[in-house]
């Protein structure tokens, strides 16, 4: 394999569509569509990003591709290796657990915050959220819908917390989090007992009691963390 080869594996195969030239900055488009091929898992941990093979697909410049490269890095997808160049990153189970602790500080706090501050409109639309979520989370192989739907179920979340300090914290972070919820749903049944956890947590805002909300989020951390870490542990490195 020469350098300028990619890394692939069965399944590693993907076929993002060219940049089309519209009003959104080139350089946040291509962002966009290499964020969502990781968090998606069309790019997998430890495959390597080859320049021209990035030009090629996406139709841009060598500059461009270097510069989503280095925000994809600041995000915590991406890591530079010696010798191999820019590869999706692999988290460590020490990573992955500093991760799981951090965010559930975070995420008892927003659960809180929400809990106090948002409107009843807001409520209103968390639970039309988490009735979407559980529309994603029926029994299937595809782990995708339930993602997508608890980020759109996390969002409301923060949103309704209106604190910027805390949605900045934990947006920096989100990148990582999604990854380590992609391995935690490859579990078979944690997408349903997740959503169960996520259902007590609604039911704890509703009755607008805060320490229970904080509770409610902080056992469907522990939860994930505990599933989460012992599948790490136990899968071959990629």
């Amino acid at each position: 394999m020469t350098p300028d080869e990619p890394h692939t594996t069965p399944g590693d195969s993907w076929q993002p569509t060219a940049i089309g030239r519209v009003s959104a900055p080139l350089r946040n488009q291509v962002l966009d569509v290499l964020r969502r091929e990781i968090l998606d898992f069309r790019l997998r941990p430890g495959q390597r990003l080859i320049e021209r093979e990035l030009m090629e697909r996406l139709g841009v410049s060598r500059a461009t591709v270097r510069e989503v490269v280095v925000r994809l890095e600041s995000e915590g997808l991406v890591t530079s290796v010696p010798q191999r160049g820019a590869v999706v990153t692999v988290l460590t189970v020490s990573e992955a657990a500093d991760i799981y602790e951090l965010r559930g500080v975070l995420e008892m706090l927003a659960a809180r915050r929400f809990t106090e501050r948002a409107t009843d409109a807001q409520v209103h639309h968390l639970r039309q959220v988490y009735e979407d979520l559980a529309a994603a989370s029926a029994p299937t192989d595809d782990t995708l819908g339930p993602l997508r739907a608890k980020d759109a179920f996390y969002a409301v979340l923060l949103e309704g917390a209106a604190s910027p300090v805390l949605t900045w914290t934990l947006t920096g972070l989100q990148s990582r989090v999604r990854l380590l919820r992609q391995t935690s749903f490859s579990v078979p049944g944690r997408v349903q007992q997740s959503l169960a956890e996520i259902h007590t947590l609604l039911c704890a805002i509703e009755a607008r009691d805060a320490d229970a909300a904080a509770e409610a989020s902080a056992t469907h951390i522990r939860n994930a963390a505990r599933i989460g870490l012992a599948r790490m542990s136990q899968a071959p490195p990629p």
